[in-house]
């Protein structure tokens, strides 16, 4: 399955639970990281910039670079744009000053920008290792139409979650309170509202495991049971303990990121990490 079938209303609702969650590493490392290099990059990157936040969900990653930023529009880019609408209300409010637009986009298959967007100074925002979910050639791709997008004096500042133990990995993909469970489970019942087919949530359970030789967390669904899964026009036998591959989170070296953003068409690129070198911030410009 596409990740992205994980982001109805509810599955969204769920991700910002899992990212309050202690086990869950990423969102208050990355927060930190631009909390602390702030300066440092509002200083590379320039003020007065074109904002594109990619997977936006509740905008508050953005919100918090408003000051240093000083964008001149903000363009919030989500395949479940529901979940945009209290946020962006509260941007307007916030910010009179700032034109902002959203839009809902699936990125992951090409991405094309209305003309609405400005063409100046843009600064792509891709945070949170969303781009984990792409395998590296797909990440590639996807840098490099963003690179071609760029223009002249554009750049991307975007989140990559690093190699580390397997333990801590693991137990950020499969917490002990079971949201990252609820999360994954929902995909059915998104599946269902979507094809009208009839999964049955309790007959299936959360699975997730770190790939060491592919370098990716990987989720799945696991059949309890043998059973039948019906939709209009067609119908699927699980044995059980049969997995269905929901999603895949790839962890990097800063090097190889680096070469990745480089190989994009990136000409500089910048990185900051904590102190635990857990995850990287990267400002990279044309």
């Amino acid at each position: 399955m596409s990740p992205k079938y994980l982001y109805d209303r509810l599955g969204s609702r769920l991700f910002e639970a899992i990212t309050e969650l202690p086990e869950y590493y990423p969102t208050r490392t990355e927060r930190g990281i631009l909390a602390t290099y702030a300066p440092a990059i509002s200083r590379l990157a320039g003020s007065g910039v074109t904002l594109i936040d990619l997977g936006a969900g509740n905008c508050e990653k953005a919100r918090s670079l408003f000051g240093v930023l000083r964008p001149v529009q903000y363009v919030a880019v989500d395949i479940a744009t529901e979940c945009l609408r209290d946020a962006l209300r509260g941007l307007r409010h916030a910010f009179p000053e700032v034109e902002i637009l959203s839009f809902a986009i699936d990125f992951s298959a090409g991405l094309a920008l209305p003309d609405a967007v400005r063409r100046e100074k843009r600064l792509y925002f891709y945070p949170g290792s969303s781009i984990g979910n792409f395998t590296p050639g797909a990440a590639l791709a996807l840098l490099s139409d963003i690179r071609e997008q760029c223009g002249a004096d554009g750049g991307i500042l975007i989140g990559v979650d690093l190699v580390k133990s397997t333990d801590i990995l693991e137990l950020a993909y499969d917490d002990p309170l079971g949201v990252t469970a609820a999360f994954n489970l929902n995909l059915l019942s998104h599946l269902n509202a979507l094809i009208g087919s009839d999964f049955d949530t309790r007959d299936w359970q959360h699975r997730a495991r770190f790939n060491g030789e592919l370098s990716r967390i990987e989720m799945h669904l696991e059949a309890k049971r043998d059973l039948t899964v019906t939709w209009a026009g067609g119908r699927r036998h699980f044995r059980c303990g049969e997995r269905i591959h929901t999603e895949n989170s790839y962890k990097y070296g800063q090097e190889a990121f680096h070469g990745l953003l480089k190989q994009a068409g990136f000409s500089s690129v910048r990185i900051w990490t904590d102190d635990l070198h857990w995850f990287a911030v990267c400002l990279a410009s044309v």
